[in-house]
């Protein structure tokens, strides 16, 4: 199977100094962090895995049309020797083109999270390979890059970390508001108690995208945006008046009043 053509780092995109340095040295093994694990080999990216997202087999199984006993054939057949992939091209479960998007979809979804600011200092762990097997490689600094974009793009979108991890709270629509087939799915998942991750589980879809499709709904006032507490107030400390009568506006509750009121005219 086919490598992914090399791309050159571009300033501040090392998200992971010792992911760098593992690159330029050609290193071989599993770069382990708190929130998941990279795989190289010869200082790509061939694998990555999280707990925060749903992985190869459910992307496959769940969101795909792998059936789960071919999976679980695969991994059982050829686990061991470190050949799932090939198992599954060569007994003809999946065609390698198809096994190949899932597996890049599955690589840029765990490095999001294992790259992320707060997943704990890392551990290199050389010669450590992984039971998928050869798939596709990817260049490091591509997914250092690809991992700051998404960053980004959340925080374009709305603003809101919280929403991430908290509970998914679905809001009604504004009368002639627009929800797409994809965002009607992920709402009727949406019960109030299942956080993002558990949601991409159930959709078997990639958890940043569910994150994505989640900020997007925040955004358009249809899912509770879930809000830092207010801070205690300083002892001794003393604000004018004019200071503790000002709340924040209800950004999400505008947009869905603004919604309305284009909806009626």
């Amino acid at each position: 199977m086919t490598a992914a053509p090399s791309t050159a780092p571009t300033a501040g995109t090392a998200v992971s100094p010792l992911l760098t340095r593992l690159a330029a040295e050609r290193a071989t093994g599993a770069l382990l962090r708190d929130r998941g694990t990279l795989f190289l080999e010869h200082g790509r990216v061939v694998h990555a895995e999280s707990p925060s997202t749903p992985g190869l087999g459910v992307l496959l199984t769940t969101g795909g049309g792998l059936a789960p006993e071919r999976w679980n054939e695969a991994v059982n057949q050829a686990g061991a020797r470190r050949q799932v992939a090939r198992f599954l091209v060569d007994s003809g479960g999946l065609a390698g083109g198809e096994l190949e998007i899932c597996h890049l979809a599955a690589i840029f979804d765990a490095a999001f999270f294992a790259l992320s600011p707060g997943s704990g200092p890392s551990r290199f762990r050389r010669g450590a390979t992984h039971w998928i097997g050869s798939v596709r490689s990817v260049p490091a600094a591509a997914v250092e890059r690809e991992t700051c974009r998404r960053r980004e793009l959340l925080d374009a979108v709305w603003p809101y970390p919280r929403l991430d991890t908290a509970p998914v709270v679905p809001r009604p629509a504004a009368p002639g508001q627009t929800i797409t087939a994809r965002q009607r799915l992920l709402l009727r998942q949406a019960d109030g108690v299942r956080t993002p991750a558990d949601l991409a589980w159930a959709l078997g879809r990639p958890a940043f995208h569910t994150l994505l499709d989640i900020r997007r709904l925040a955004a358009a006032g249809l899912v509770e945006t879930p809000h830092e507490p207010a801070p205690a107030p300083v002892a001794g400390a003393s604000l004018p008046d004019w200071m503790t009568q000002t709340q924040s506006p209800d950004v999400a509750l505008l947009r869905r009043l603004r919604d309305a009121l284009e909806a009626s005219l």
